[in-house]
């Protein structure tokens, strides 16, 4: 089977190999980043844990290492690096820094640590506590390390939890391109004291069609910029250029041709406020832009884009610390691409797209790697047409979130539910998945969702690889609670190692294909297959072929699979139809419908004589998985061998019925039991059973003296 790519992880290191048939999932990025927990320390090592609302739970492969003032870590460099960036924690209200040593000599730089931008709190979004517990703080160590130096962090007057370092060799400040307009001949202050929004604004109004330059430096801006259109800004490296404004551009049109690149733009954004437009981009850059190589932090969104953007172009950019999402197609974004960014610690969706008053079109999230989205999804697709999500990396989200949510949840009107084919290709999942506090149960890694319409688009879910997942890796839901139908849905090549409870989490109505799914270490149980409203319908899985280790289902669906937990089911091999009620069409004689649950294969129903079709229905009390059925006869050999035809149906209201297996003609002969076997397609659910003979070459008449139903193949 097509495996999408493996990921390793070793010494600390997390990192993405691939077949050379397909590309590596996530993006390419100039750093290497190292866990803590993984480095040698005088401190405490913290995690793992899932639970929302800790420390452990938002870090980077959800341990840390807790340092007490004048203790350390020390790393080990991976790589040639002039230049350190550092995922960090400390308690609330609280600050401090960093002392850093470079093979025992400590710097003159020390790293400033703050609770300033952590601690978020979002009382209005339903399950949501305090969060957003970490930041990142960068420096230019002033000298260049080798790989296999030694670095090291060391506290001072706080306490401080390291999550992850991120080494890089970071390139020279560029050069002022000929013919640009510089910031500072308008006026602008490099030194970060002054206020500098005008001289931006004179700079892009005399540089239309032309290049704005941003010099090395610090500017600060008190507010947005708008009309910006024509134009090219331009920094010379997003850790020599920086900008200080927590809303760079704000504006509802522009004519297009925006290009920003190679500057950093922070904010000071310490709480989320929806209200508030605290966004690096809010609205529109018109059509055929670009951003790329910017380094985006402490804003409420990076990109809140708006209005026309078509053919944007949105890569190579770091989005670090957004108190919601760091990305937002809100609606009309036809043919944008945004591709091989890095994102860590957004408070939302890191990357979204939500079809709000128009549709997004032709747009798609590639080779991004996306890490610690700690409340929502790290990629979620609200509606829209032909959306492309492919060789993203995605891991650790903590709470209210999957890895990838394909939804149909419109959050208001007018809203454009999915349409046309949905592509989801060649992504990893690592550790993705949460427990909802608010549904009180877990949502998968991979989560399809038709939370206020049924799933009408085709979803293609292909070479995906899932690892790690707390929780379960295919989850499909209506998470409205209204049972809307989860349909047209093919999964096909995918690698499932670890999952804490089950590979496909099925909750409401609707039909998947699975094929080349291949499960190892599967906590609890292949398929919990409950969907919700009991009388909703079925959720049918179909076995494509070639899929492996995750054929059990979960037994009981008045519980949740807990991470690890084995079946409940004392005996996964009981018969569900026995002693059940059962009713027919018509009986003969003495020969009544109970005669075929009763447990005796000498007792038998047989249906009203020369009036085909006739019907058997059982009634199982709940609704179950079942995935086979033993039909039999008197194995007496008085019953001569007969071919019975027999449509397999379900219900799970009693009332409306579909078909489970088509019109089928089964032998039944005394040389081998007069036993027959039928298999249903994976996962089937359902409570009244019901078999309808159209024919039987040995009697006019249906006839079953037992009927067994199971819950395993």
């Amino acid at each position: 089977m097509p495996i999408a790519m493996t990921v390793a992880l070793a010494a600390g290191l997390l990192t993405a190999t691939a077949p050379t048939a397909r590309a590596a999932a996530g993006a390419t990025l100039p750093f290497t980043s190292v866990e803590a927990e993984s480095a040698t320390t005088t401190g405490m090592k913290i995690g793992p844990d899932h639970t929302q609302g800790t420390l452990a739970s938002e870090a980077s492969g959800r341990q840390a290492v807790r340092l007490n003032s004048g203790q350390r870590v020390e790393f080990t460099a991976p790589r040639a690096a002039n230049a350190l960036n550092v995922a960090y924690s400390v308690p609330d209200s609280q600050s401090g820094s960093l002392n850093v040593y470079v093979n025992g000599t400590k710097l003159a730089k020390t790293i400033a640590v703050t609770s300033k931008y952590s601690y978020v709190d979002t009382g209005w979004i339903a399950g949501a506590k305090t969060h957003h517990f970490y930041d990142n703080a960068r420096l230019l160590l002033g000298q260049n390390v080798q790989a296999g130096d030694k670095v090291a962090l060391e506290a001072t007057n706080a306490q401080v939890t390291v999550d992850v370092a991120d080494f890089e060799q970071v390139a020279g400040a560029a050069s002022q391109p000929a013919g640009s307009v510089s910031v500072t001949s308008k006026g602008a202050d490099p030194s970060g004291q002054g206020d500098s929004t005008q001289a931006f604004r004179d700079a892009i109004a005399s540089a239309q069609g032309g290049v704005v330059w941003i010099p090395p430096g610090e500017y600060r801006l008190t507010s947005s910029l708008s009309g910006v259109q024509n134009v090219t800004l331009q920094g010379a490296g997003s850790w020599h250029s920086v900008v200080r404004s927590s809303r760079f551009i704000d504006q509802s049109s522009s004519s297009g041709g925006v290009h920003i690149k190679d500057f950093a733009v922070i904010g000071e954004v310490t709480e989320r406020v929806d209200s508030n437009p605290d966004n690096f981009v809010n609205g529109s850059l018109g059509p055929n832009s670009s951003v790329s190589g910017m380094w985006l932090q402490h804003l409420k969104v990076g990109l809140w884009l708006m209005g026309n953007n078509d053919n944007l172009v949105v890569e190579n950019n770091r989005f670090l610390d957004m108190t919601a999402d760091g990305l937002n197609l809100n609606g009309n974004a036809r043919g944008v691409k945004v591709r091989g960014n890095f994102l860590r610690n957004q408070g939302d969706d890191a990357l979204a797209m939500w079809s709000l008053n128009a549709p997004d079109v032709g747009s798609s999230f590639e080779n991004n790697t996306i890490t610690q989205p700690n409340l929502a999804n790290g990629i979620a697709i609200y509606g829209g047409t032909d959306i492309t999500v492919r060789n993203n990396l995605i891991s650790d989200t903590n709470a209210l979130g999957s890895g990838i949510a394909i939804s149909n949840q419109k959050f208001m009107d007018p809203f454009h539910p999915l349409s046309g084919t949905i592509t989801v290709d060649g992504n990893t999942l690592v550790r993705t998945g949460a427990m909802n506090p608010n549904w009180n149960h877990p949502m998968g890694a991979l989560r399809v969702d038709s939370y206020d319409s049924a799933i009408e688009a085709q979803v293609k879910i292909t070479n995906t690889t899932i690892t790690d997942s707390p929780y379960s890796a295919f989850e499909f839901v209506s998470g409205g609670g209204r049972g809307l139908a989860a349909k047209n849905v093919t999964v096909d090549g995918a690698t499932v190692r670890n999952t804490g409870t089950v590979v496909v989490q099925a909750e409401t109505q609707g039909a998947a294909t699975f094929r080349n799914v291949t499960a190892t270490g599967v906590g609890a149980a292949g398929i919990y297959n409950c969907p919700y409203p009991a009388n909703s319908g079925p959720f049918t899985l179909t076995d494509g072929g070639g899929n492996s280790g995750w054929s059990s289902t979960w037994s009981d669906c008045s519980t949740w699979p807990q991470p690890g937990q084995s079946n409940p089911d004392p005996d996964p091999a009981r018969n569900l139809a026995k002693g059940r009620p059962a009713t027919a069409t018509g009986s003969q004689d003495v020969y009544t419908p109970g005669k075929a649950v009763d447990g005796d294969a000498n007792s038998y129903w047989e249906s009203v004589n020369n009036a085909f079709p006739q019907s058997l229905t059982i009634d199982l009390g709940s609704s179950e998985a079942v995935r086979r059925l033993v039909l039999k006869l008197p194995p007496s050999s008085a019953w001569g061998a007969r071919t019975q035809t027999v449509t397999v149906l379900g219900s799970t209201d009693g009332s409306n019925f579909s078909t489970v297996v088509g019109a089928t003609g089964y032998r039944f002969d005394p040389a081998t039991g007069n036993t027959v076997t039928v298999a249903l397609p994976g996962g089937t659910a359902l409570r009244h059973l019901r078999l309808s003979v159209s024919a039987n070459t040995g009697w006019p008449a249906g006839q079953f003296s037992e009927v067994e139903a199971y819950p395993t193949s």
